[in-house]
């Protein structure tokens, strides 16, 4: 007689990766089965929640803080947990795929106080990158991890004391794990990333004196929050761990989290570590709320959005005041430029951009910041330590001169530059290039001197369904239409089509995700169903 349907573990269905059977035990079957019955129902229903807040954005065009949380925000007693040894210095953090063996060793070894090993925008989710990040981690406690290059240069960990900590980030809540099922259901990506490292590395942690620390990526509110507290708690109950072990930093990257800042940390306290001022996808869920908002919401091109813009100010000026009046850390976001080995001039130009940008997070406020090359962790390290000295963080600064409106929040009218022929042609380009590369399992993507990833392309095809619906007109006089978009396509696939690669598979995808009437959610959703199976 077959058990009961409530007490079958997670089933894999997936073309076989060296070592997996390392990782899919019995036990972290059970364990995953356990985190899908219990939470992917709240789950479902919190996805459903927010499509109905979408429409609301667009009937309303506005948002606001919550009035019924208004008694978190005015309350100043609430304080989020003492951060653990391990992160109170998070002056500069990496960030990278942990699916890399060399990229995971040289994330390590790089003199950043944190490695944020990713398994969400920068990594793509084929099967053999979900079991390889996994494993590569594993390896990495155990000090069993080396790899030796095709040339013979090999690359192995530093001391212990000089690694750099982990903070792991799993998927959204909203992308499923389609190799592994549960009573016939895909488990949701979160909990197969979460449940994987946290059952395997919890207590080997621990046993290192530190703990696990997550990353989490795409939160639109509180009440998603929430959730993730309630899984924390369950999965330390169900490893017979300390309930508080787990810490937790909350990427700020959608603009109705904004809203809700201090209500997403205090769902947390027990296991908040802090927020991030996730630039790349803040962007891209503005211009996603908005989208049909008119040309009061109408974004010119990507880069000629900085961080000074008013609107982007008032978010991380708020974010940092939040942090710091609650005891959490802030932490900056991305500076896009990558330092180029073979060209000192384009060397020169990036350094400099990453050094402003450095320059003003740490004077901000910010008690660490992000970068995504190993050359770029001394440029960021001097801009923290120059504010900081022999600091950990700033969280003495309290930034109460900080007053931010509802309205500053959504001001992308403040904005004097507008979409160009060059802005347009520049999304495309990425577009292409970014969803081609992610086809053949690469998730960070280095494309005309920028770091590239999952969030920058969303960006590059969202902007261009806010153009097209908008009617926008070009510095050339030209009108975005879906003609003209297809026109530019046509030309990229032409220019980069003689490379081996999907390329025609990227180029259909990006027009069907920047001109279907219906916008899809997140392009990873459509992407994610062309991921050949047997490459995986």
């Amino acid at each position: 007689m077959s058990a009961p349907a409530s007490s079958q573990p997670a089933v894999v269905d997936a073309p076989h990766v060296e070592r997996q059977e390392e990782l899919l035990t019995d036990a972290a079957l059970a364990f995953l089965a356990a985190l899908h019955r219990r939470f992917t129902p709240r789950r479902d229903e919190l996805l459903a929640r927010r499509a109905t807040r979408r429409a609301e954005i667009a009937r309303t065009g506005r948002l606001d803080f919550l009035p019924e949380t208004a008694g978190v925000r005015a309350d100043p007693d609430w304080r989020v947990a003492p951060a653990p040894a391990a992160l109170e210095d998070r002056r500069v953090e990496i960030t990278g795929p942990a699916d890399d063996r060399k990229m995971t060793i040289n994330a390590l070894n790089s003199g950043a106080r944190v490695w944020l090993a990713d398994f969400e925008d920068a990594s793509s989710p084929t099967w053999r990158n979900v079991v390889n990040g996994q494993l590569n981690l594993i390896d990495a406690y155990e000090r069993r991890i080396d790899f030796t290059s095709p040339e013979g240069r090999t690359y192995a960990l530093g001391p212990a004391a000089e690694l750099a900590t982990v903070v792991m980030r799993p998927r959204g809540w909203h992308l499923d794990e389609r190799h592994i099922t549960v009573d016939g259901r895909p488990l949701p990506g979160a909990l197969a990333d979460f449940g994987l490292y946290f059952f395997h590395n919890a207590r080997r942690l621990l046993d290192l004196g530190k703990g696990p620390y997550f990353y989490l990526p795409k939160t639109e509110s509180h009440l998603e929050a929430r959730l993730w507290n309630e899984v924390f708690v369950f999965a330390q109950d169900y490893m017979g761990v300390e309930r508080g072990t787990v810490r937790a930093t909350v990427l700020i990257e959608t603009i109705t989290a904004a809203y809700e800042m201090e209500e997403i940390l205090h769902e947390l306290r027990e296991h908040a570590s802090g927020l991030n001022a996730g630039r790349w996808d803040y962007l891209f869920s503005l211009i996603k709320n908005f989208r049909d908002g008119g040309e009061k919401f109408v974004l010119p091109d990507r880069n000629a959005v900085t961080m000074t813009a008013p609107f982007m100010r008032a978010y991380t000026e708020l974010l940092v005041r939040t942090c710091h009046r609650r005891g959490a850390h802030a932490i900056g976001g991305m500076a896009a430029f990558i330092p180029s080995r073979r060209d000192p001039e384009v060397n020169e130009v990036a350094l400099e951009k990453v050094r402003a940008d450095k320059r003003r997070e740490a004077g901000d406020g910010f008690d660490g910041s992000w970068v995504a090359h190993p050359d770029l962790v001394p440029v960021a390290r001097a801009c923290f330590d120059a504010v900081l000295g022999d600091k950990p963080h700033q969280k003495d600064r309290l930034r109460e001169d900080v007053e931010v409106t509802a309205d500053q929040l959504i001001a992308v009218d403040t904005l004097e530059a507008r979409p160009t022929a060059a802005g347009l042609r520049n999304a495309v380009q990425v577009g292409i290039r970014y969803i081609e590369a992610w086809l053949r399992g690469l998730g960070a993507v280095a494309i005309f001197n920028l770091m590239e990833d999952a969030a920058t392309a969303e960006i590059s095809r969202s902007q261009i369904w806010q153009w097209v619906d908008a009617g926008v007109v070009l510095d050339t006089g030209e009108k975005v239409t879906d003609r003209l978009v297809r026109e530019v396509a046509a030309e990229e696939l032409a220019a980069v089509r003689t490379a081996t690669g999907a390329w025609q598979q990227a180029h259909d995808l990006l027009l069907k995700v920047a001109l279907d009437e219906d916008y899809a959610d997140f392009l990873t959703l459509p992407a994610y169903e062309l991921l050949d199976r047997e490459g995986d």
